[in-house]
């Protein structure tokens, strides 16, 4: 089971899942997208969002207005739909309308390789520059791919100046049902809330996070830059 998490009122840029790209609403694009993949539904917040699923064939469910993240709405959906406790269950953004499949299709079979797993998430190679960006997420892992931690900073730091891989991380969550009821029960961090990254609460209620190292050009639509370039792109 794919679930969308979906809201209007994104502090940065709001109503953007509703924006078209090359005539489709952006949340109709990514839904679109794992419709070929597995059965999907949008959790939100708003009767807009819902209406326009509704005119694409996309199944929504409307949730309370009161959640802090989109990992507590998708808690809600996954009981509102009594999903069991064993079933994997993948939270995609409604912003990324240019995730390949490959990638959901990667964590999703990393999930089932490693059920010993609290959670698993996805990264890819990314360049010094992009490593810079605050916006994008880094994370470190050990050996065994299990992620040590994530930050908004360039990580690891290279104090020897050395050729070093950095890992990007894809917002691209998969849970049990069990595993994401207990995550949105777990007390917030205090790295949660100085990084403001949710998946820091995991880490530190020592849950293991498995992560998939993906090759991806996808980039979430964060501002009215990138829906831009996202408009170019489908032209």
């Amino acid at each position: 089971m794919i679930i969308i998490p979906a809201r209007l009122k994104s502090t940065r840029f709001p109503q953007k899942i509703l924006q078209n790209i090359g005539d489709i609403p952006m949340i109709v694009r990514v839904a679109n997208i794992a419709k070929e993949i597995d059965s999907v539904v949008v959790a939100c917040e708003d009767n807009e969002v819902v209406e326009v699923c509704k005119k694409h064939n996309i199944e929504a469910i409307l949730t309370s207005n009161h959640h802090n993240s989109g990992t507590d709405r998708i808690a809600e959906c996954a009981r509102i739909l009594s999903l069991r406790d064993d079933e994997l269950i993948i939270n995609l953004q409604g912003d990324e309308p240019f995730l390949e499949q490959e990638v959901v299709l990667c964590l999703k079979q990393t999930m089932l390789n490693n059920k010993d797993s609290f959670m698993g998430s996805c990264m890819k190679e990314i360049g010094q520059k992009e490593a810079e960006n605050p916006n994008l997420v880094k994370v470190v892992v050990n050996k065994n791919n299990e992620a040590l931690y994530f930050s908004r900073a360039k990580i690891p730091y290279n104090r020897d100046n050395e050729n070093i891989i950095y890992y990007g991380h894809l917002g691209i969550y998969a849970f049990s049902g069990k595993s994401l009821q207990e995550f949105c029960n777990l007390p917030k961090s205090n790295m949660e809330n100085i990084e403001k990254l949710e998946q820091l609460r995991a880490l530190d209620n020592s849950k293991k996070i498995i992560m998939t190292k993906v090759d991806s050009k996808s980039f979430g639509i964060d501002t009215k830059e990138d829906l831009e370039l996202a408009i170019k792109i489908f032209m």
